[in-house]
């Protein structure tokens, strides 16, 4: 395994706020794009070759110490040319406080993985790249984790049909599990308008509650 590179230093103390962090941040640190309070949390905007070395300030620096990644996901938007948002959660528990890290890429190009930094990042990788197909450059395990074996396609795109394209049922007289394309049929629909319940206002047995709606509209 490769050591870590030792992480970079711009010069804060150690009780340093977020709004200050983030001024830091964002005026000091070579890739980040932007650095600002959102919700109260600090949201750090960096480019994907960065991402490493500000993960390791984030987790190794005694002004943020974050300890946990609680979370990573993606995020799609089809109309841009980088469509997916790739977003890490931290926690730090020393200042209880929380960062949040997002990169941008398209289907094709790789994030650099942070299972090194954090070892459950696996898990998320998986998930990411099984939802939505985000690729993750250094994952020695990059499979599937949440669909089912030889599903096609990345169901959390927005462009991917919501029905899917096929569906999965047991056949009980072939007595397996079956996968066939997609069949929503619906039979016609005759809607009898001339229902005797359309535009009925007082239902059976509620006849006494419409007698007290009548003698209050005559109030008026």
């Amino acid at each position: 395994m490769v050591d870590d590179p030792a992480p970079v230093s711009v010069g804060a103390p150690a009780s340093s706020s977020l709004p200050h962090l983030a001024f830091v941040l964002s005026t000091s640190l070579p890739g980040v794009s932007s650095a600002a309070l959102e919700g109260g949390e600090l949201v750090v905007r960096t480019h994907r070759d960065r991402l490493i070395p500000l993960m390791l300030l984030l987790r190794d620096d005694p002004r943020f110490r974050c300890e946990q990644l609680m979370d990573l996901c993606g995020v799609d938007f089809p109309q841009r040319e980088e469509r997916f948002d790739v977003v890490c959660n931290l926690l730090s528990v020393s200042h209880n406080h929380r960062i949040r890290v997002i990169v941008t890429t398209d289907e094709l190009t790789p994030v650099p993985s942070v299972h090194t930094l954090w070892p459950c990042a696996t898990w998320w990788e998986r998930e990411c790249y099984d939802l939505l197909g985000v690729l993750f450059s250094g994952q020695p395990d990059l499979r599937r984790i949440l669909t089912d074996y030889g599903f096609e396609g990345h169901p959390l795109r927005k462009d991917f049909p919501l029905t899917g394209y096929v569906e999965v049922r047991y056949d009980p007289e072939r007595r397996q599990i079956v996968r066939e394309p997609v069949s929503l049929t619906q039979d016609f629909r005759d809607f009898d308008f001339v229902s005797p319940w359309e535009g009925v206002l007082t239902l059976p047995g509620d006849e006494r509650a419409h007698e007290l709606r009548q003698i209050m509209q005559k109030l008026k």
